[in-house]
């Protein structure tokens, strides 16, 4: 059984994306930093339906807690196959004026540094195995640029970059990296979000509805597979519709 670990699968998005690789036969290494409770709920949900799955908390941003936690991965459920970068840190929309360049550091520490550590902590063993398949959530934000996110929309944007750089450099050693952005899928933190809010939202969809953290999650797990073995470096839109490129 190959091993997948998704980061910040507490909740949301990660533990949609932790269940549905769950279901086609992945064992789950379920990254939280907080979050007991969901990251025992997202493990419950995957043994009772007869999958395997370990909950895991270690701070993806910190280079020793990266190292520990992927150790205790590698002796409880075996060596790392998959790593899908999901965590994020808050997120808080400002204009101009009001940012702050730490707004922009807390989010590159997500979307670049962490990623970054996974990689050197994996790398070393995928080289010796010549596999490894990295699948990193972006945003279309990147194509869109929402305004008083640009901290937001910066720190994404360099996810695209080291995508690129990253497949086009592990690509011959049989490890490949690829990029699912999500156009805004609502969650639980989204409760209490007004319906005009949404309705305008849907009204630049040529697909008419929002997302649902499935649509998402059934692009990372085709993007997993071996149907996509032969895909680097890729962005694949899970927008309805907004963008096309």
């Amino acid at each position: 059984m190959k091993v997948a670990l998704v980061t910040g699968a507490s909740r949301g998005l990660g533990a949609e994306i932790a269940s549905a690789l769950a279901r086609d036969s992945w064992a789950i290494a379920v990254n939280y930093a907080h979050d007991s409770k969901g990251a025992d709920n997202t493990v419950a949900s995957i043994e009772a339906a007869g999958g395997r799955a370990l909950a895991v908390r270690f701070e993806v941003t910190d280079q020793p807690s990266v190292s520990a936690g992927v150790e205790r991965i590698g002796k409880e459920l075996g060596g790392i196959d998959l790593v899908v970068n999901n965590a994020t840190g808050p997120q808080r929309a400002a204009p101009l004026l009001d940012q702050t360049w730490d707004l922009y550091q807390r989010h590159l520490d997500f979307f670049v540094k962490a990623p970054f550590l996974l990689l050197q902590a994996v790398l070393p063993d995928w080289l010796v195995r010549e596999s490894g398949r990295i699948i990193n959530i972006g945003s279309e934000v990147t194509k869109v640029g929402s305004p008083y996110d640009a901290h937001y929309v910066a720190a994404k944007a360099a996810m695209v970059g080291l995508t690129r750089s990253w497949a086009t450099e592990l690509g011959p050693h049989g490890i490949t990296v690829n990029l699912v952005s999500p156009g805004w899928t609502p969650v639980a933190r989204h409760e209490g979000t007004a319906q005009e809010e949404y309705d305008s939202h849907t009204a630049k969809l040529p697909l008419g509805r929002m997302a649902v953290p499935a649509d998402v999650a059934g692009v990372v797990a085709f993007v997993a597979s071996s149907a996509a073995d032969y895909i680097t470096g890729h962005d694949f839109a899970v927008n309805g519709g907004r963008t096309y490129s």
